[in-house]
């Protein structure tokens, strides 16, 4: 299989990534990361360029059509390759690589998705002693339908204290170029949610993707609040040798 890091990790959050390959390795799985891979072009669809996306969608394919699966610690960028390319290709009238991203699509996991789906496991082997409440991103949840999967693979932890989250299904304000565009809304939705998760006293805020962790966890930080912000994919591959 091939891990899709993603460019937004792989900018700004790396460990996600390299805690998946870590992850995937302990439990046999066999990973390469093609050295080709960047944007999904989620960027242009969602702020209205879709068909300019239609290189990274070529491009998408071209690094990832030959692996029988693709992972990645994302569950906006799945959404993105899933619901968004066929429909991106389409706009160009391009019927090849409409054909060809509705090939790859079924074969593209959230890391939740691929552990539970594909490897049928739900523990991991993970150790992590902490107080833990997860928030399930907006993606994850509409786009993907991830269901229960991450909380599954939390349950399964040694040492967690899983506390849930009030208005969990409730999103954080982040919403891509949304906290930009409507930063007022933004900031007011990722307050509140900020409030619910210091609510739960927990000592840590758990999701699927980075980038609602970046708008949770910078109200947190301005708050002072001590809450740290961790992807499920470092919780899930912190081990009593080697802890997150």
């Amino acid at each position: 299989m091939a891990l899709f890091a993603t460019c937004f990790n792989d900018t700004m959050w790396p460990e996600a990534p390299k805690a998946t390959v870590r992850l995937l390795e302990r439990l046999g799985v066999q990973v390469d990361f093609p050295m080709e891979q960047t944007c999904c072009g989620q960027m242009f669809t969602n702020t209205g360029y879709g068909p300019r996306a239609a290189g990274l969608v070529r491009s998408f394919i071209d690094t990832f059509g030959d692996y029988d699966a693709v992972v990645a610690p994302s569950g906006s960028c799945v959404g993105s390759v899933r619901h968004q390319h066929t429909g991106i290709a389409r706009a160009v009238g391009d019927t090849g690589l409409e054909r060809d991203a509705a090939a790859l699509a079924p074969r593209v996991h959230e890391l939740s998705e691929f552990l539970v789906d594909v490897l049928g496991v739900t523990d991991v082997g993970a150790f992590f002693p902490h107080s833990v409440t997860y928030h399930p991103t907006c993606h994850s949840l509409r786009m993907l339908r991830v269901g229960d999967r991450p909380l599954q693979l939390l349950r399964a932890v040694r040492g967690i204290d899983l506390r849930e989250l009030p208005g969990a299904q409730e999103c954080c304000g982040f919403g891509g170029t949304f906290a930009v565009k409507n930063s007022d809304v933004s900031v007011a939705m990722g307050a509140e949610k900020a409030r619910q998760v210091t609510a739960t006293g927990a000592e840590v805020v758990v999701a699927g993707d980075n980038s609602c962790l970046a708008q949770i966890g910078g109200v947190l930080g301005r708050q002072r609040s001590g809450v740290r912000t961790l992807h499920l994919a470092e919780v899930l591959a912190s081990t009593q040798e080697d802890p997150a």
